[in-house]
């Protein structure tokens, strides 16, 4: 009779395993099977913005002169998540009308802001105080006419055939120095509100 009865606690044990097994893996076992199976696949519309893949390393850069008049440090581009755009000649109309909106996208991430950076690339002298405006902490003007800069810049480079200057997109790069997504110019920015946002929402860096 003890046999008996330990054989049933050993096949209810065996269950009760299965059960809580299936309870932890089975959502992950379904989600691999409906994305690699091919039976579903997240549309284009999840993104606003042209993700990066994969995601691309940014040279490190250090030393790089700016409007403030101190170098960038070794951990330029580093630690917060970056909003970068990329002026040519100078800064004008145009050129400040997407900086403000850009602005107005750090400030919609909320008690998030602190984590994200702007910051705007150019040749010596093209980005003065006059054209931007007032000194603004949350935003880092660095003059890239050295190699390392224009190397930084290259790596900005994406397939349209523009270069960053020309393309006045956006480029979002990550805590870790990467490259992972570009926000052409010709998209609402609301999509670049959003999509940051999912990516500070997922992200537990920076």
């Amino acid at each position: 009779m003890t046999a008996v009865t330990d054989k049933a606690a050993q096949r209810r044990g065996r269950i009760q395993l299965l059960a809580l097994a299936a309870i932890f893996f089975g959502p992950v076992g379904i989600a691999f099977w409906m994305y690699y199976g091919g039976h579903w696949v997240p549309g284009h519309q999840v993104n606003h913005g042209d993700l990066i893949q994969p995601t691309r390393a940014l040279p490190a850069v250090s030393g790089l002169p700016t409007l403030a008049g101190q170098p960038v440090g070794d951990g330029f581009l580093h630690r917060q998540w970056n909003l970068i755009y990329v002026v040519a000649d100078h800064c004008d109309e145009r050129c400040r009308a997407d900086l403000a909106e850009i602005k107005k996208v750090r400030l919609a991430m909320d008690h998030e802001r602190d984590r994200v950076h702007r910051v705007l690339l150019g040749l010596t002298g093209c980005c003065t105080s006059a054209e931007i405006g007032p000194a603004d902490p949350d935003l880092t003007v660095a003059y890239v006419d050295s190699e390392a800069g224009q190397q930084l810049l290259a790596a900005l480079q994406t397939a349209d055939g523009m270069t960053p200057a020309q393309s006045r997109a956006v480029y979002v790069v990550d805590p870790l120095g990467n490259l992972v997504m570009r926000f052409p110019a010709d998209r609402d920015r609301k999509g670049l509100i959003k999509d940051l946002d999912k990516l500070l929402r997922l992200s537990h860096i920076g």
